[in-house]
C-alpha cells in the first residue's frame, strides 16, 4: 500500500487538546494536518457548551491547581504556561468576551459554544491548517500511521505526531477509548479508563425509585463517610432511578470512585438541612403534633417529598418515629454507594497513558517524536471549567514541544 509523507506536524484528534496543539504548531511555522475520526472536529466540545459552555474557573491558581489532586503537580507547568486568564485573553481573541458566574465558573457572553468552535476552526483553517475528517487511527504500520477512511486505508508518515484522542466518556462523540488497546500493542503502558463526573447506583426500592427518580435534591450538604471527621461539601444532586448524580456528587466522584475500587462500597453522607441545628430539629420533630403523619411533620420542617423519601429508604420504622434518631439522620443520612455509573454515561474519565511515560513536553520518553495531550493523559479534575483548561494547555505544550522537536 502507497504511503503518504507529510511535510510537518500530524495530530489526530480533533478536540480542544488537539486543535489547540495545532494552532501552538502552526504558530511555531510548522505545516500541521490535523486527522479527526467523525465528520467534524469538537463534537464533545459543543456537548459541554449545550447548557452554558463551562470554559474555565475564576478562582485564583494557587486555588485551581489543587483541584488536579494527585497530578497536581505536572498540571501546575501546563496552567503556569497557558491557565485561566490566558484562556480567557484568547477567546476575547476570537472576538468571544466571557464572564465569571455567582459560582465562579466562567463562560462565553452567549453562554454558547458553536461560535467559538467555528471561528477558531476558521481561523486554523486561515492559517493554513489541514484537516481531514472521517480518518480513524488504527496504529501503527512500521513507521506510518494506518488509517480507515471511507476509501480504504491510508497509511501516512510525519516528521512527528500528536495523539489527543481524548477519553472514554460519550462514545457517540468520538471519545470511545478505542485506541487504549492499540497503544498498548506498541508498547506504551496505559491505564484502564475509569468514569470520572459520573453519578453512582445506590439501588433504591421501586417505590422511592417511581416517586422519585429526576427529582433535584437541593439545598445539601455531602461528604465521604468512611472518614473520622467528615468534610462537608454543600451543592446539589439528583435523584436517579437506581442512584444519584448532579454537581455535588460529580465534586466527590474521583473518591467515591476509589473508595469502592478498595472496599467494594463507599458510604456517603448527606445533611438534607443545611444550616440548621440537629438540637432544634430534634425539638422541633418532638413537639410536632402526634396526629400528622411522618411526610406532613418532615414538610413543616421545610423538607421536600424527595428528602422525606430519602428518610423512608433508609430508617426503619421504629427510627422514623424517634425524634432525636430522626433529627441525626436529617444532618448525617448515610446512602451507600455500590458502584459508579458506566463510563459511556461519565462526564470525563480517569486512567489513559502515564505522565511517567512522557516527558516534561508530553512526548513519549519510548517513542521520539510522539506527543500525547489531553483527556487521554492519566489526569482527572472536577467539572467547573478545569477539565477543558488542562485540555487546552496540554495540547498547547504538545504543540509547541513538537515544533521545538522538528527544529531539532
Amino acid at each position: 500500500m502507497p504511503e503518504i509523507t507529510l511535510p510537518g506536524l500530524a495530530i489526530v484528534g480533533g478536540g480542544p487538546a488537539g486543535l489547540m496543539a495545532a494552532e501552538a504548531a502552526r504558530a511555531a511555522g510548522l505545516e500541521v494536518d490535523l486527522f479527526d475520526a467523525k465528520g467534524s472536529v469538537g463534537r464533545k466540545f459543543l456537548l459541554a457548551g449545550k447548557g452554558g459552555l463551562n470554559l474555565t474557573h475564576g478562582e485564583p491558581l494557587d486555588d485551581f491547581i489543587p483541584r488536579y489532586r494527585e497530578r497536581a503537580g505536572e498540571v501546575a507547568a501546563w496552567l503556569r504556561a497557558f491557565g485561566p486568564d490566558a484562556l480567557r485573553d484568547w477567546a476575547r481573541g476570537l472576538g468571544v468576551e466571557t464572564f465569571v458566574g455567582s459560582s465562579g465558573r466562567v463562560f462565553p457572553r452567549d453562554l454558547k459554544a458553536a461560535p467559538l468552535l467555528r471561528g477558531w476552526v476558521r481561523r486554523l483553517r486561515e492559517q493554513g491548517v489541514r484537516f481531514h475528517v472521517q480518518h480513524r487511527w488504527r496504529g501503527l504500520a512500521g513507521e506510518a500511521h494506518r488509517f480507515d477512511t471511507p476509501e480504504g486505508e491510508r497509511r501516512i508518515r510525519a516528521g512527528a505526531w500528536v495523539l489527543a484522542f481524548g477519553g472514554g466518556s460519550w462514545p457517540e462523540l468520538g471519545s470511545d477509548g478505542d485506541w487504549v488497546g492499540t497503544l498498548r500493542t506498541l508498547g506504551i503502558e496505559v491505564r484502564t479508563l475509569r468514569p470520572a463526573n459520573c453519578g453512582f447506583d445506590i439501588g433504591w426500592s421501586g417505590h422511592f425509585a417511581a416517586r422519585h427518580a429526576g427529582a433535584p435534591i437541593k439545598p445539601v450538604r455531602a461528604a465521604p463517610g468512611w472518614t473520622p471527621q467528615p468534610h462537608w461539601r454543600q451543592g446539589e444532586m439528583v435523584a436517579t432511578a437506581g442512584g444519584l448524580e448532579g454537581s455535588l456528587v460529580y465534586a466527590l466522584s474521583a473518591s467515591l470512585r476509589e473508595r469502592i475500587e478498595q472496599a467494594g462500597s463507599a458510604r456517603l453522607l448527606l445533611d438534607l438541612a443545611p444550616g440548621r441545628e440537629r438540637a432544634a430539629l430534634a425539638e422541633k420533630l418532638a413537639t410536632a403534633h402526634k396526629g400528622r403523619s411522618l411526610g406532613e411533620r418532615l414538610r413543616r420542617l421545610g423538607l421536600s417529598p424527595v428528602k422525606a423519601g430519602l428518610l423512608h429508604e433508609v430508617l426503619d420504622p421504629t427510627a422514623r418515629q424517634d425524634p432525636a434518631r430522626l433529627a441525626d439522620a436529617i444532618k448525617s443520612l448515610p446512602l451507600t454507594l455500590r458502584a459508579p455509573r458506566p463510563i459511556a454515561e461519565a462526564i470525563s474519565s480517569a486512567g489513559g497513558v502515564p505522565l511517567e511515560a512522557l516527558d516534561e513536553q508530553l512526548m513519549l520518553r519510548a517513542r521520539p517524536g510522539l506527543f500525547c495531550a489531553g483527556e487521554m493523559l492519566d489526569w482527572e479534575a472536577p467539572t467547573g471549567g478545569y477539565l477543558l483548561t488542562a485540555c487546552f494547555a496540554s495540547g498547547r505544550i504538545a504543540g509547541q514541544a513538537a515544533a521545538d522537536w522538528l527544529r531539532r
